[in-house]
């Protein structure tokens, strides 16, 4: 007999050379603990090559919407898997030689006894180097991500390192053109940079006009060599972030920052890396997000009593819209570098006029299917209400799949409902349905590399996905509760 109450884990108590398109796209403690095991297998590199979309696991039709995982989907999730699996065994040494040294140096400054949104400041380092290293970034990015807020920056004052002596040290632990991106990412204002100067110019509809838009306007220049300026989304984007990049004030001395416009991109993309480990229902209270666009401005003290009911925050509108921007500029990139070869072809060279930071890759996140799709607010917000009816049912598995289902309709970029609905599918026999399930759910974890329902950890919920996936191939479930408590997986399946 099917009890909703399995539903475990849940409890209601809480090419161009420099664009790269790569093809595939706690609770916390447990990932800390994760980084002081030992070394266990060689490091794992992936090959990568320049696609449309950064994801090779593309979405089933409907028609098919019920069959097995096909051969290319498997393969995605084996190769994400492979990807993966150092930073779920915590074998350091296997991701960056240096990683352990480094992980050393964060302990010692305390930066695990400081709390952070939702865990430890060491937690959330760690959580954002992990996903901006599963998106292949480049090392100097990832190595950002490690020690992004070493100075304190606009978001927080939790300074580890003086920027003003320490610089040589933080550079002699992570290289000159890491310390670079780690000083200007605390000295830009962000929320200024991002928000107001970035996402509140855009609208929703824009943004999928100008991402259409986009991709024909480099299909143009690459295949035909036509370059037009005067596109209205090549417009729109210089009129907000030049290709000569932007000026921002130093959030500390007020001196004029140059920040070139791949920086950022990159600061957008390590945003949303940074706002995907952290954010959860809390700061929604807190900020009063009740419209699910995260403008910050609330401040609902008084009622935003942490950690709150644990329920997945609503900023994911936000970060599509990031996503979105991040895609813009690529494209926008792509076409300046492909009209300066042909000039340089030509003879006609010119010279930019500002340090464009063309050494940095600029790789697209598999999130929102490769920064293409913009996630409406309300139906974020619906979707989210009907996973937390789902996950919180105490009757009949019949609505909690129709909730599920619903979720996932209205939101299809998180892996969690696709995970519960597996279990659903299980609990009712229904095998081929739960291991289509699990393969997306598990698939879209590993993509974003942190877990939107932040009630148990990332690799609570690859593992108890795997769970599910292996015993959807197995074609059978336990039916009673000691089946349940026993489950469990090892090996590399």
């Amino acid at each position: 007999m099917y009890n909703p109450s399995q539903l475990l884990p849940f409890y209601t108590t809480a090419p161009q050379s420099n664009v790269v398109h790569h093809h595939h796209r706690s609770i916390k403690h447990s990932y800390t603990a994760a980084f002081i095991s030992k070394p266990l297998k060689p490091k794992l590199v992936i090959p990568t090559k320049r696609l449309i979309t950064s994801s090779v696991c593309s979405p089933l039709p409907k028609s098919q919407s019920n069959s097995t995982p096909t051969q290319q989907q498997q393969k995605c999730l084996q190769i994400l898997l492979e990807s993966a699996r150092p930073f779920l065994r915590g074998d350091l040494e296997s991701i960056d030689a240096k990683l352990p040294s480094l992980v050393a140096v964060l302990r010692s400054a305390g930066t695990g006894e400081c709390w952070h949104k939702y865990g430890t400041f060491l937690e959330h380092l760690l959580g954002t180097y992990r996903i901006l290293k599963l998106w292949k970034s480049p090392d100097s990015i990832s190595l950002c991500g490690l020690f992004h807020s070493a100075y304190s920056n606009a978001y927080i004052n939790l300074a580890i390192f003086d920027a003003t002596t320490d610089r040589d040290a933080v550079c002699s632990h992570v290289g000159t053109a890491a310390e670079r991106l780690i000083h200007l990412f605390c000295v830009v204002p962000r929320q200024t940079l991002i928000h107001d100067d970035l996402l509140f110019h855009y609208t929703d509809s824009e943004l999928v006009e100008h991402l259409r838009a986009s991709a024909v306007s480099v299909r143009n220049a690459k295949e035909r060599g036509v370059f037009d300026e005067n596109e209205g989304w090549r417009k729109k984007l210089e009129s907000v972030v030049p290709a000569d990049g932007v000026i921002v004030k130093h959030i500390k001395t007020g001196e004029d920052v140059l920040v070139s416009r791949r920086l950022v991109a990159v600061f957008l993309m390590m945003t949303i890396a940074d706002f995907s480990e952290q954010f959860f229902g809390f700061q929604d209270v807190l900020v009063e997000n009740s419209n699910g666009r995260l403008e910050f401005t609330g401040n609902n003290v008084a009622a935003s009593l942490w950690p709150g009911d644990g329920k997945p925050g609503l900023w994911m509108n936000s970060l599509s819209r990031m996503g979105a921007i991040y895609s813009l500029i690529v494209s926008a990139e792509e076409i300046f570098l492909e009209k300066r070869r042909r000039d340089q072809r030509s003879g006609e060279v010119a010279v930019p006029k500002a340090d464009r930071d063309e050494e940095i890759d600029l790789v697209i996140p598999p999130v929102f299917e490769g920064c293409t799709r913009i996630l409406d607010a309300d139906k974020q917000i619906t979707a989210r209400d009907m996973y937390w009816e789902a996950v919180n049912r105490t009757d009949g598995s019949e609505r909690a799949e129709e909730l599920l289902v619903g979720c996932i309709e209205k939101n299809p970029f998180v892996g969690e409902p696709h995970v519960v609905l597996a279990q659903v599918y299980l609990s009712s026999g229904r095998f081929e349905e739960a291991e289509r399930q699990a393969v997306k759910g598990l698939t879209l974890l590993l993509e974003w590399g942190s877990p939107w329902d932040k009630r148990t950890s990332w690799e609570g919920w690859i593992a108890w996905a795997r769970v599910l996936l292996t015993k959807s191939k197995e074609r059978s479930w336990p039916q009673t509760s000691w089946g349940i408590l026993n489950l469990g997986l090892l090996g590399s399946n």
